[in-house]
């Protein structure tokens, strides 16, 4: 496998970044909308948004 440079690792650990405050604004959205419909739909958001986190953290060799 190749190493990862010092400018990928700095794109890397921003998206994490991204995508961490992401998921937690549709986690937060998800529980506060009244619209059953559109709470669901940010409930998705959030675990897409989760999936991406932990797939760039596996990248990173986390977890």
């Amino acid at each position: 496998m190749t190493e990862i440079t010092q400018k990928e690792l700095g794109m890397i650990s921003d998206a994490l970044a991204a995508e961490a405050l992401n998921c937690k604004k549709a986690r937060m959205y998800s529980k506060t909308l009244i619209d059953c419909d559109l709470a669901a739909c940010m409930a998705q958001i959030a675990e897409g948004h989760e999936q991406r986190y932990l797939y760039l953290l596996k990248l990173l060799g986390g977890n």
